[in-house]
């Protein structure tokens, strides 16, 4: 029986793979796709506006192709992961 914590890693595998290689690379993420993602996936999609998703494309990008690739997502959400600990920490103070 799959676990909490492996249904989350399963989700999180399986939601780059629902966006990647629409167009371009099964591997990687394009700018549209990511923007995309976002939008679909995570609330504060609705708030990033056209130079938020490129902001955050620039900082992602680690290797300048243009694409991020599952490593670079990752650190995506691992970041993400911190933020909510830290409104969570906040919030139970």
């Amino acid at each position: 029986m799959e676990t909490p914590l492996e249904k989350a890693l399963t989700t999180l595998v399986t939601t780059f793979h629902k966006y990647s290689g629409r167009e371009g690379s099964k591997l990687t993420l394009s700018r549209k796709e990511l923007k995309e993602l976002i939008q679909t996936e995570l609330c504060l999609g609705e708030k990033m506006n056209e130079g938020g998703i490129d902001n955050l494309m620039k900082s992602l990008d680690k290797n300048s192709d243009q694409e991020i690739d599952f490593k670079e997502y990752s650190v995506f959400l691992t970041t993400l992961c911190m933020a909510y600990n830290d409104f969570f920490l906040e919030d139970n103070k």
